[in-house]
């Protein structure tokens, strides 16, 4: 099959962060869309901790950006693609050292600075990113400053947003030209919705503790006569974009989330001046989350399954293109491995179901190592996909089925996750790697076999939809 596919043209994604004072249970919390194609599958996988003799060194398939790694490797997980033609993509995952990292949310420069600082063809981009970076960290702050590093010496090929965390911190990067980038501590009060636009605003720059930034940045800003409003430093205004398309593809899918955790507000969706950082109305837990990365403006004349005049007007956050959504929980008072937890939803978020997977794994489920083009059965990711394509011709008859059919899953996977939990806590060192592999695959296996019933029901429910159909008079 003829591969038709660049993704660095396509990628446009979804992002939520939350601190652990705003999480009802203590949790940081770091999620995203995958959005890119309606069918490009996706795998899941382990990296075991490797130690190596020879020289390492990280060669792309997209472009010619290449660069010396260490020789240990930290074990890792990793969501990359089915074919790696154009690159690896390996977009989540966390490391054996319970850190946390989401690469990337796409958005895009102002052509002022890239008049000046261009982007790199050959710099490093999203579908390096995990790979170079994840495994050799040992904290969030540790992530933001290796791969700021990385874009100061190679430079990038991308305007994109990366998500850090640790048990204790969130952070949110940003790289706002070919080499240059800020990073921004999320409070442990807060939380933050990004949608395809810079998004940092003011920088600190005498506060390390919640600021990051290339050294010489000001500089930088100021010899080249980038910023406007000089008395101030908002990073949003000097480096990003502010013109039709923000207002329709990307704000209102940030007022979206701040109207569900803040309240309802006068603000409008096109506001170019909604806040970064926000304080939610209640606590919020991974639910919400998850929530918010499968919505589409329900109940409002913007969702597109409404038949109203203005129900295509802004892009969703769910939508056909996502090939896969997660978040990754990190809970307090616990070992790493039991800790954190990398929930995949493979697929469209809103017709698919986030499975739990501890950190401590040894390996994966083989059903999410499979999966190309075209469809396969077997493929985890084409078995939700499956199950969304037979939903979306007939929403209003299939729909409510549909959604009974997640909940009880969600509820059976709530059940056992906090079964496993009490049992894992109890297991010893030696024992604990298989244990939490089993557990992991038990529910990815109650989720799939819950889908693959689902999808029966919902062929056999479908057959008298035909428009090759007739009522007949059963007198006649």
């Amino acid at each position: 099959m003829t591969l038709e596919y660049n993704k660095s043209n396509l990628s446009a994604c979804t992002s939520i962060l939350i601190g652990k004072n705003a999480t009802v249970d203590g949790s940081t919390i770091i999620g995203r869309n995958e959005d890119a194609m309606a069918s490009w599958p996706k795998h899941f996988v382990i990296h075991e901790h490797k130690e190596f003799v020879d020289d390492q060194k990280f060669v792309s398939t997209a472009n010619d950006f290449q660069m010396d790694l260490p020789k240990i490797r930290y074990k890792y997980s990793a969501t990359p693609e089915w074919t790696f033609k154009e690159g690896l993509f390996e977009e989540d995952g966390f490391n054996e050292y319970g850190v946390g990292m989401s690469a990337t949310e796409s958005a895009y420069s102002n052509q002022r600075v890239l008049g000046v600082d261009p982007l790199e063809k050959n710099g490093i981009g999203e579908e390096a990113m995990i790979t170079v970076v994840l495994p050799y960290v040992k904290t969030a702050r540790e992530g933001v400053l290796r791969l700021g590093k990385i874009i100061e010496d190679y430079g990038t090929c991308e305007t994109n947003g990366i998500l850090f965390s640790d048990k204790e911190e969130v952070w949110y990067f940003e790289s706002g030209s070919g080499h240059y980038w800020v990073a921004q501590r999320i409070p442990d009060d807060s939380y933050a919705v990004v949608a395809n636009q810079l998004a940092i605003q003011e920088i600190d720059f005498n506060d390390s503790d919640n600021f990051l930034y290339r050294k010489g940045i000001k500089k930088f800003v100021k010899n080249n006569h980038l910023n406007i409003r000089p008395k101030t430093f908002n990073f949003r205004e000097i480096f990003g974009t502010h013109d039709l398309s923000d207002e329709i593809y990307s704000t209102p899918r940030v007022w979206w989330g701040q109207q569900q955790f803040s309240g309802k507000t006068d603000e409008s969706p096109e506001s170019e001046d909604l806040a970064f950082i926000k304080k939610a109305n209640r606590l919020l837990s991974v639910d919400d989350a998850q929530d918010y990365l499968a919505s589409h403006y329900q109940k409002t004349e913007f969702d597109p399954l409404n038949k109203s005049a203005d129900n295509k007007r802004y892009r969703p956050i769910s939508l056909a293109k996502t090939q896969e959504s997660h978040v990754l929980q990190i809970r307090p008072n616990m070992a790493p491995e039991i800790a954190c937890v990398q929930w995949l939803a493979m697929g469209v978020a809103s017709q698919s179901i986030y499975v739990p997977f501890y950190m401590g794994i040894t390996d994966t489920p083989v059903e999410y190592k499979l999966g190309g083009l075209p469809y396969d059965p077997k493929s985890a990711y084409w078995t939700y996909k499956l199950a969304g394509v037979l939903l979306d011709g007939h929403y209003k008859e299939l729909g409510k089925a549909f959604q009974a059919k997640q909940k009880d899953i969600n509820i059976t996977l709530r059940k056992k996750l906090n079964d496993f939990d009490r049992e894992a806590l109890s297991t010893d060192d030696d024992k604990l790697p298989n244990y939490l592999t089993e557990a992991s695959f038990e529910m990815a296996n109650i989720s799939l076999d819950g889908y693959k019933e689902l999808i029966a029901q919902l062929i056999t429910d479908s057959t008298d939809f035909s428009p090759l159909n007739f009522k007949t008079d059963m007198n006649l």
